[in-house]
């Protein structure tokens, strides 16, 4: 099999029907836009995957980057583009799409052994409407995973990325 259809073989679009989950695996989950992929993405990926033994990544929809009022500009790259950079990280399992609000119905279809936010996030907020809380933490807990955050690498977004080159 060539590496591209590697990389391809990783991408589930609209659907996490092609998913499966590995057995004897744990697995860890984490969910953005990854519009820009830049060095904060791929560090912070890489430290979710040093987690467990699988990382799977679910990722907007352009329709639901959109929803989230990021700008009338975002997405920028298009969902294709922002799958295939994903997949191609040699620590990322599987890249799963998903068109919703949040990543709720893909977490409880997932259901890791590890749900992975950055630490802008509170892995002990409960209540559903504060800015810090996760979505699929109850899910996650109640199957017996657990919950995590890791510190964002200062000075690297996609917006900083993106208002440095409207300059």
């Amino acid at each position: 099999m060539s590496r591209l259809n590697q990389i391809q073989n990783k991408i589930h679009y609209q659907s996490s029907a092609g998913y499966k989950k590995p057995e004897g695996k744990k697995v860890v989950f984490t969910n953005g836009c990854f519009d820009i992929l830049h060095k904060g993405h791929v560090e912070y990926l890489a430290q979710a995957a040093d987690l467990g033994d699988y990382l799977v990544v679910g990722i907007n929809s352009d329709a639901s980057v959109q929803e989230q009022g990021k700008g009338e500009d975002r997405p920028v790259n298009k969902i294709q583009a922002r799958a295939t950079l994903l997949a191609a990280l040699g620590f990322v399992d599987a890249v799963i799409e998903f068109d919703s609000q949040t990543p709720l119905s893909l977490i409880e279809n997932v259901l890791p052994d590890v749900l992975v936010k950055g630490a802008d996030y509170n892995p002990s907020e409960t209540d559903v409407n504060a800015k810090g809380y996760i979505v699929g933490r109850e899910a996650v807990l109640e199957n017996g995973g657990e919950v995590k955050v890791i510190d964002l690498v200062a000075g690297y977004s996609t917006t900083n990325i993106i208002n440095k080159l409207k300059k």
